[in-house]
């Protein structure tokens, strides 16, 4: 009779297994060369992280910083050859300058991006590999920022970049602003930020202060913003001065320099000093309604130079693999895009000087411009990126 129990399985020594006992071999120990070789190609993953973000930011930093750069110069190339050699001013920079002064920030903003986002990466892995994916998911891009941060030196440390800072920081708010939304515990606070035309209200309200600022206050903008907006203003300083005066019920100053400054265009007008709204002053002879479709002509030509490089330039750079798969589809986005912002920027740049034309108080000038936003809905059919560009403003 067998020691072992007949319901068992087969036991090479003759009798038979217990029930729970396995006929398979035993499995093999997984050798340790595979486990070094796999911990290699993740270290290797790793790095090769930080060097793709490192070098991606490069490109986008020195792509966009360089195509603007590179427009502002055939535009001074361009106003060079129309003004006369004899209308120059004395102590100018020379165009030679002007292409060495570009190239050192196009360097300082591909080294600024490029550092900012390998540092970024870089410490991230670095406390992942350390603390846990996992574990440490909740708080590390916090100190991977934190670390990051500095990175903006490298685009001048004689100079401050406000604007910059204040561009990241209002980015920073717009992606807060979405995880709060999707949060249980913050919901109902960023609640009125999922509201369908809250992004209008609040570029309402951003619009009101920068156009006041921009007629009554042109000194408390950085001279960068405030250049912009007098080219995309396309009104000349004589007539900011005029609606100024009228907007801050005080006599007016230079009645006289505008009248100059309309004959020089060849318009013969004459100003009343009693007026209560600026309509002559703004646009001399024209209607209302004339002059908004013939500045919004203008204003398109001056917007798309603008608009040219930031859709072009990543197109080619971000989207450099699949402009061989599919160009007619990237190109054609990054086209649209162009013509949408430009006419964007036209017809806010328009619609502010159709409503300073019936602005006569401080109050009232920030308040219309608020309440004719408010109504036309310019961004209405822009479905897209319009909660960024409110929150950039």
């Amino acid at each position: 009779m067998s020691p072992f129990p007949d319901d068992g399985g087969n036991d090479p020594r003759g009798g038979r297994l217990p029930d729970n006992a396995s006929s398979e071999p035993p499995a093999t120990p997984r050798p340790i060369r595979g486990v070094l070789n796999q911990g290699k190609d993740e270290e290797w993953r790793r790095f090769l992280r930080c060097v793709e973000a490192a070098g991606k930011g490069f490109a986008i930093g020195a792509g966009l910083k360089g195509g603007l750069a590179l427009f502002s110069i055939l535009v001074r190339l361009r106003s060079r050859r129309s003004v006369g050699s004899s209308a120059r001013k004395a102590g100018a920079i020379t165009n030679e300058d002007a292409v060495v002064e570009a190239v050192k920030e196009t360097l300082r903003y591909g080294l600024f991006l490029g550092s900012f986002a390998g540092t970024f990466v870089s410490v991230d892995e670095c406390i992942a590999a350390i603390g846990g994916n996992k574990r440490t998911a909740g708080w590390r891009a916090l100190v991977a920022g934190l670390f990051a941060g500095p990175s903006m030196l490298l685009t001048g440390p004689n100079t401050q970049h406000t604007s910059l800072a204040i561009y990241i920081l209002m980015r920073a708010s717009v992606l807060a602003s979405r995880c709060g939304v999707k949060s249980k515990r913050f919901g109902n606070v960023c609640k009125p930020l999922t509201w369908s035309h809250g992004d209008i209200f609040l570029m309402c309200l951003s619009s009101s202060q920068i156009l006041s600022a921009y007629i009554l206050k042109q000194g408390s903008l950085p001279s960068s913003y405030k250049s912009f907006l007098n080219k995309h203003g396309g009104k000349n300083a004589v007539i900011l001065q005029g609606v100024k005066d009228i907007a801050c019920n005080i006599p007016f100053t230079n009645l006289e320099a505008i009248e100059k400054y309309y004959k020089t265009l060849g318009v013969d007008i004459k100003l009343d000093p009693h007026m209560k709204v600026p309509c002559s002053i703004i646009h001399g002879n024209q209607s209302c309604v004339g002059h908004f479709f013939s500045f919004l002509l203008q204003a398109y030509k001056r917007a798309l130079p603008v608009y040219l490089p930031v859709y072009l330039v990543p197109a080619l750079i971000v989207h450099r693999q699949g402009l061989s798969k599919r160009p007619y589809a990237i190109m054609g986005k990054s086209l649209l895009g162009i013509a949408r912002s430009s006419l964007f920027l036209s017809v806010y740049c328009s619609s502010a000087w159709l409503v300073f034309a019936s602005a006569k108080f401080p109050a009232r000038l920030g308040l219309a411009y608020f309440l004719e936003l408010l109504k036309d809905a310019i961004f209405q059919w822009l479905q897209w990126g319009r909660f960024p560009v409110a929150w950039h403003c």
